[in-house]
């Protein structure tokens, strides 16, 4: 499953939030298989939510999660800043840039909650039903859900959505959605999703995550062409003014056809959301300390340590907090690009990994705010190797011996540790021994392969501060020999030589992996084969390995939760001891600031800040804080 929420720590190719929902095919079979057999009534389950840890929380009748305010008011503006501007609202497609937010017009078929894991109650649909060997979901679209221009939302906009997103969608919904045979109109509003195979405990959920498009508004229109020409939706918001290069607003659906519904009271509760192109970091601070933003998540830890010391912080017109987040954590890597000859060596990428010096790096430059991370389900201890495997977990691996490294059959990975004083001599020499059984020497100060040439590696990056880090990181490699420099380069450059160059000219770049407490399908993004050469994959280094390969495909099909996680482990220890990336950091918390201008939750939602969407405008403090200033 999809992360439900990815904070960004990283210059990735796609600098906003994934919007990873889609939809469903038409009546014919989109790959090739007969229809699954029917299931009796006896063997399948309907629910009014669904979860893929555990039991529900919330029962049938639910008033509405118990992390929001019932009476919160309507009103006010959200304004936050967003890095990289937008040259379209289509967010399903490969061409184009789409702005931060445009997720806010859209309704999916049930939405999550924020204090359970990978879990999701009925939103456009009533109810979830699937039988008890996930071989098909169906879901009843609720009467009355309807699109901003009053059409009502149909089974038929949903096959339409499913078929239009994996014929001319971006590439990723076609391999997300590889299981999905097709989907049919049951009657009754109801509308069925198909599976190539049985046992896939997931597919159900991920359907559930699927949004949906008008069916009626699109025709006419080519889906796969960008264009500023505002979408309609069915959701909360609808695209409201906006100027490229400069800023975008939604504005609140007064008549919002979901409003009422339990998933969603107490929730939605600014009229405006808008967010503020900038191109710079620093102006982007510098417009919250003015006041020209209202709410911050800082992933600078230098600003957070340093500069939150201004007027407005110092008069108590700014608050700020260090929110604890449960579940998976985002994992900060250093990626190896895997096609080019010089990274195919494990022993290389081992020696490289040793020369990051995260102890040294965390006391003087992030100000002891990050921890290392262990583990790529980093804060899923469910999922998180420890020790030698043992159990289901290793009779797994066992299959694939011979295949992985035997260091997975011991103990779990953890990475290097330095005293923090800079000199980590130990690990350097380490690093020396590995590289040189891989065959490379120093000779006159450069670290040389067999074929005599220097052994070159360039950094490259869209965000100057970004060398804080890598320079360090470099100079321990310029000690081995290795001719190790720094780029950094505009964002468009940056996306298309990481994300839409088939050339792939890059040789290490910072990434981050955001997993879920319930990892499937995803996977296959994220390591398999089939995307390590594939424009735009979250596989960005280009893993093409057959043991992960299989261990993916026992994820995905895993018998029930404890199969599921022996099997997660076991991915988790071949990643790690084939080190494919380096872990860099994670942070244990979020660090958000804002003007005191709101209500929020107290406490906040156990797995999310919740800002915009359980926040609200409080006028009395507005009015406080304006005085004031």
């Amino acid at each position: 499953m999809r992360p439900e929420r990815a904070t960004p720590e990283t210059d990735m190719p796609l600098t906003r939030r994934e919007f990873a929902s889609t939809l469903v095919a038409s009546g014919a079979v989109a790959v090739g298989g007969a229809w699954p057999r029917p299931a009796s009534a006896a063997e399948v389950n309907r629910s009014h939510g669904a979860s893929l840890v555990g039991a529900l929380k919330y029962p049938p009748e639910f008033a509405h999660f118990d992390y929001v305010n019932p009476d919160a008011p309507k009103g006010g503006v959200a304004k936050m800043g967003t890095q990289g501007d937008f040259d379209s609202f289509n967010p399903f497609i490969v061409k184009g840039d789409s702005p931060t937010g445009v997720g806010l017009i859209f309704d999916t078929l049930m939405a999550p909650s924020l204090d359970e894991g990978s879990t999701m109650y009925g939103l456009l649909a009533e109810w979830i039903e699937y039988p008890k060997d996930f071989s098909w979901a169906s879901f009843k679209i609720r009467e009355g859900a309807r699109w901003h221009d009053g059409e009502p939302v149909t089974v038929a906009d949903v096959i339409f959505s499913f078929e239009i997103l994996t014929t001319k969608g971006h590439p990723q919904y076609r391999f997300y959605y590889a299981n999905v045979i097709g989907a049919r109109d049951m009657g009754d509003g109801v509308v069925r999703f198909d599976f190539d195979d049985i046992g896939n405990r997931e597919l159900p959920h991920i359907m559930g995550q699927l949004a949906v498009l008008p069916k009626h508004w699109w025709e006419g229109r080519e889906f796969d062409r960008s264009s500023l020409e505002p979408l309609l939706g069915s959701g909360p918001y609808r695209i409201g003014t906006f100027e490229p290069g400069r800023y975008v607003e939604y504005e609140r659906v007064e008549d919002y056809w979901g409003g009422d519904l339990p998933v969603n009271i107490g929730r939605n509760n600014f009229d405006r959301v808008r967010y503020e192109v900038f191109l710079d970091a620093d102006a982007s601070f510098e417009a919250f300390k003015s006041g020209v933003l209202e709410f911050r998540r800082e992933n600078s830890a230098s600003n957070w340590a340093q500069q939150y010391e201004f007027p407005a912080i110092q008069k108590g017109l700014v608050k700020r907090a260090e929110v604890e987040v449960e579940g998976p954590k985002q994992v900060q890597t250093f990626a190896f690009n895997l096609r080019r000859e010089k990274f195919q060596d494990r022993r290389v990428r081992e020696a490289i990994g040793l020369a990051f010096d995260f102890e040294r790096t965390n006391k003087v430059i992030y100000f002891g705010q990050y921890a290392r991370p262990v583990s790529y389900f980093q804060g899923t201890e469910s999922l998180t190797p420890v020790g030698a495997p043992k159990g289901a977990e290793l009779a797994i691996l066992e299959e694939l011996r011979g295949q992985v490294p035997d260091e997975v059959f011991g103990p779990a990975w953890s990475p290097p540790k330095t005293d923090g004083s800079g000199r980590n001599r130990r690990q350097l020499n380490r690093a020396t021994k590995l590289l040189k059984e891989a065959g490379y020497e120093v000779r006159d100060g450069v670290l040389t392969g067999p074929d005599g040439a220097p052994f070159e590696i360039e950094f490259l990056s869209a965000q100057d501060s970004q060398g804080r880090v890598i320079m360090p990181f470099i100079r321990n490699l310029q000690q081995l020999g290795f001719r190790a420099t720094f780029n950094v380069v505009d964002g468009p450059q940056y996306i298309r030589r990481v994300s839409q160059d088939p050339a792939f000219d890059w040789d290490m770049i910072i990434w981050g992996v955001a997993n879920s407490e319930s990892p499937g399908n995803e996977q296959r993004e994220y390591w398999g084969s089939e995307t390590a050469d594939r424009i735009g994959a979250r596989n960005v280094g280009g893993v093409a390995d057959p043991a992960v390969d299989a261990l993916i495909d026992r994820i995905i099909f895993a018998t029930d939760r404890a199969d599921l996680e022996a099997a997660s482990k076991a991915l988790d220890r071949v990643l790690m001891w084939n080190y494919y990336m380096i872990p860099q950091l994670y942070t244990p918390f979020e660090r958000i600031a804002w003007w005191d201008r709101f209500g929020y939750p107290d406490p906040f939602p156990p797995r999310d800040d919740g800002f915009p969407a359980v926040w609200w405008w409080d006028e009395a403090t507005a009015a406080a804080v304006e005085d004031a200033r």
